[in-house]
């Protein structure tokens, strides 16, 4: 009879780590996506990430309901009950990290016949392959329990900090030097700080993973180098 609730507790642990794959593997096109539509100016495919994100709600739902009766059932301690916890907050992130790739995808529609400078899109880009990276490398780190590329996503948060304050500071030259640019880089700006918090994200996946693996919370203070909202900082 132990080994038959082991067995079975085994399943709902590896059913709960495949759906979290499955939102990832989602998550992940979904931003891809979206950034394409940007550069390529794709309504079409600005409209189908926007669409995809109720899957992601699905799945989460999903989730947090097995998770619960997880719970109930089998009342985990110690690694096992951080395991379902982890695939809680997990979930969590990778929903929100769907919300921000959609509300990229609406200013896409928005912009799609407006002026462009193909240089600042590809800063947007630049970002957007940063986290990119962030997001498949966090996720990997959950999928194999890997402490040091949870830790390397975290301590690169700064990074993805500093590139936006550097892209704010040049979307505000563009609408101070030309007023009829305002509009699009105003939109731009939005899609960039969504990338930017979809960063953010993945580093809350990392200290999630740091959860799950020691057991304890970080308790250091992120990396972080967003400057865009402390103008005094600015010089």
């Amino acid at each position: 009879m132990a080994d038959h609730i082991v067995r079975s507790f085994d399943r709902d642990l590896e059913s709960l780590r495949s759906s979290i794959a499955a939102m990832g593997g989602i998550a992940e096109k979904q931003l891809s996506d979206a950034v394409a539509a940007l550069v390529r100016r794709a309504a079409s495919l600005a409209q189908a990430v926007i669409a995809v994100a109720a899957s992601l709600d699905g799945l989460q739902r999903e989730i947090e309901e097995q998770a619960v009766m997880t719970i109930a059932r089998r009342q985990p301690l110690a690694m096992d009950l951080r395991e379902v916890v982890s695939a809680i907050r997990i979930s969590g992130d990778i929903e929100r990290i769907g919300d921000m790739s959609k509300n990229c995808g609406k200013r896409v529609l928005a912009i799609a016949d407006g002026f462009q400078a193909q240089r600042i899109v590809v800063g947007v880009q630049s970002i957007a392959d940063l986290v990119m990276d962030q997001l498949k490398v966090v996720l990997d780190a959950y999928a194999q329990h890997d402490l040091d590329k949870a830790l390397d996503v975290w301590n690169r948060d700064g990074a993805i900090d500093a590139l936006y304050t550097s892209l704010f500071r040049e979307l505000l030259t563009y609408m101070m030097e030309d007023p009829r640019n305002i509009s699009f880089c105003a939109h731009l700006l939005f899609v960039a700080k969504n990338v930017e918090r979809i960063g953010d994200h993945t580093t809350n996946i990392a200290e999630t993973i740091h959860y799950l693996v020691t057991g304890r919370n970080l308790t250091a203070e992120r990396p972080k180098d967003d400057r865009t909202t402390h103008p005094e900082q600015a010089g």
